[in-house]
């Protein structure tokens, strides 16, 4: 797991200044690999990568970044794990190829030499990668197929520049702190900012499952990896057997590491199956990482402890107090990549593993998605076949939404007026489901920092899936797709990277989700997550039989001083309702963000 930056440029020029910027930049990802750094500039200065390295894999100077074939053709800068290098080392052995050190970062490198763009099939991981190729003086840039790690890029009419992270292109000097409409609207509709889009003008984010080609200032992108699903007849048991399986599979290939690899264990179901089944995918005893709290409605710190009694793990507690939490919002702020209402959970778990001494953890994240962990599984189903029975109704739901949206003084009926208006799809419920401000909330919010932009419409009127079993389904892609790629995966990433830490997560894997796929939503989402039950008997009851809390924190009790404070520097316009936390946490996060990094809300024509 590393930091990675980079430039590239039609023109030859002067190595010096080049250098210089991705120099800066690599200073910006100093926390994402503590262990070493390089730097890396094609003899022409028609490019130059940064690497910072966090030593997982070949620990030894072998694994140094940027890498280089021996001819000096292909430099390569990589952020992440390939679980499957082994067997793709061996075949490439077998071919003749030599291979100079243990890392996978050779291994994508010479498969990329054989296989070109055709490459990242093979893989199997969490990645983010360019290679310089300086014969055909082109650059190539992929990203993992479920969106684990970052890749951030501008361009120009004659140059790319890249990073793992906003800030490295920011304070780099490669792009300019302007912000940017459909950034900042996907932001105050979600509490995150979506795919592709960043919060700056002119900067996006190469979509998961994609790779792109750069040559003499011109891209070309294709999407090589997808979320489908191809349900397939089957018993309960034999559905169960499989999930074990492709979980099994996943946990094995997630151990992979020459430092030792421990769990977040929260108390809850999915942390709890990557421990039941670690001895199972060949894992000695790990260790255990949980956080506790002084409130007994929020404290999971006695239910994490027995597990790890009852498995058998090496486990490490912390109690965050109030004052403890307090102390770290401010570090936790100045660590927002993105502005986003979440991730100081993760920001705090991920800091007490590096204080005990970790490199890499797994997450549970994930679970929720495959295995129907949310009210969304049962809620959005219910309302939309209800609208569907409604349907010649249409045009009152439509009118009734647009007053709704336009009159109440509830954020919970502005959001359910915005649904009213789009009609009965899934996406249009599953967007008001997890809003934080309604459209026409959003819009004027974005039009009132950006006036001469225009906002985004209120999205398409999708299709509703034909069945309920189809439904089921549109809900876990949804999931999948957006609430746990834009917003869970990235400040996972973020969070855990500020600390040098390795955060994998076992669930989000392409192998699993391919094999799981094949199991009917029928039985694969049932409510309580049953599948995952039947999978993993070796779950306690006693875990079983607790209500699901997710990995929250008593956040609004501790901090809600220290917010309304920032909301007020934030300056709402009248008429924005704030009758809920996040939403004003949501207009803090974006004022400090903007403050912090000089980011300026300059209109299209400026």
């Amino acid at each position: 797991m590393c930091g990675i930056a980079g430039i590239v440029r039609v023109a030859e020029g002067p190595r010096d200044s080049i250098l210089e910027t991705v120099g800066r930049m690599r200073r910006c990802l100093q926390h994402r690999g503590p262990d070493d750094e390089g730097l890396f500039v094609a003899r022409d200065g028609r490019a130059a990568f940064a690497h910072t390295r966090l030593s997982i894999l070949d620990l030894s100077p072998a694994g140094h970044q940027p890498m280089s074939t021996a001819d000096g053709r292909y430099t390569i800068v990589f952020n992440g794990e390939i679980y499957n290098f082994m067997a793709l080392r061996r075949e490439l052995e077998t071919a003749g190829v030599p291979l100079t050190s243990r890392s996978d970062t050779e291994v994508i490198l010479r498969l990329y030499e054989r296989e070109g763009t055709a490459c990242v099939r093979r893989l199997r991981g969490m990645f983010a990668f360019a290679i310089w190729d300086d014969i055909e003086k082109r650059c190539f840039f992929a990203r993992d197929p479920l969106g684990i790690k970052p890749l951030y890029f501008c361009r120009s009419a004659d140059s790319l520049a890249f990073a793992s992270e906003i800030r490295a292109l920011l304070n780099g000097g490669a792009v300019e702190g302007q912000l940017g409409m459909v950034g900042l609207y996907g932001y105050l509709t979600t509490g995150t900012v979506p795919e592709p889009a960043t919060m700056l003008r002119g900067v996006q984010m190469l979509g998961a499952g994609h790779w792109l080609e750069w040559r003499e200032g011109r891209i070309r992108s294709e999407r090589y990896w997808g979320v489908s699903f191809a349900p397939e007849r089957m018993g309960r048991e034999e559905a169960a057997r499989l999930a074990r399986e492709a979980l099994v599979d996943s946990l094995r290939h997630h151990f992979v590491s020459d430092v030792p690899v421990g769990i977040f264990l929260s108390g809850g179901l999915d942390s709890t199956t990557l421990l039941a089944l670690a001895a199972e995918a060949g894992a000695r005893k790990v260790s255990t990482y949980s956080i506790a709290f002084e409130e007994p409605e929020w404290d999971e710190g006695p239910l994490a402890r027995r597990i790890a009694e009852h498995f058998g793990s090496r486990h490490h507690e912390v109690t965050i107090t109030a004052d403890i939490g307090r102390g770290w919002l401010e570090e936790f702020l100045d660590s927002v990549d993105q502005p986003t209402i979440d991730g100081f959970n993760t920001f705090c778990v991920s800091k007490v593993a590096h204080q005990s001494g970790a490199k890499v953890v797994l997450s549970g994240l994930g679970g929720d998605e495959l295995f129907a962990g949310y009210r969304s599984f049962v809620t959005l189903p219910r309302v939309v076949r209800w609208m569907r029975a409604t349907s010649l109704a249409a045009p009152l739901y439509r009118a009734a939404g647009a007053w709704l949206e336009g009159h109440s003084t509830s954020s919970k009926t502005r959001r359910m007026g915005d649904f009213l208006q789009q009609g009965a799809s899934c996406g249009a419920f599953y967007r008001s489901f997890r809003c934080v401000y309604a459209h026409a909330e959003a819009a004027g919010l974005a039009t009132r920092l950006l006036p001469y932009a225009v906002a985004p419409g209120r999205g398409s009127r999708t299709a509703n899936p034909a069945s309920d079993e189809t439904l089921r389904d549109a809900v876990s892609l949804l999931e999948l797709t957006t609430y746990m790629r834009n917003q869970l995966l990235r400040d996972s990433d973020v969070m855990s990277m500020r600390w040098g830490l390795e955060l994998r997560v076992p669930f989000v894997d392409s192998a699993l989700l391919e094999k799981v796929g094949r199991i009917p939503a029928s039985l694969r989402l049932r409510p309580g997550k049953r599948m995952l039950i039947e999978a993993v008997p070796e779950l306690p009851s006693w875990v079983l039989d607790q209500p699901k809390r997710g990995f929250t924190f008593p956040f609004e009790r501790w901090f809600e001083d220290r917010w309304r404070d920032l909301l007020r520097e934030a300056a709402p316009p009248p008429g924005v309702i704030v009758d809920t936390w996040y939403r004003g946490w949501a207009l803090a996060v974006l004022q400090h963000w903007m403050r912090r990094n000089g980011v300026v809300a300059q209109d299209d024509r400026g």
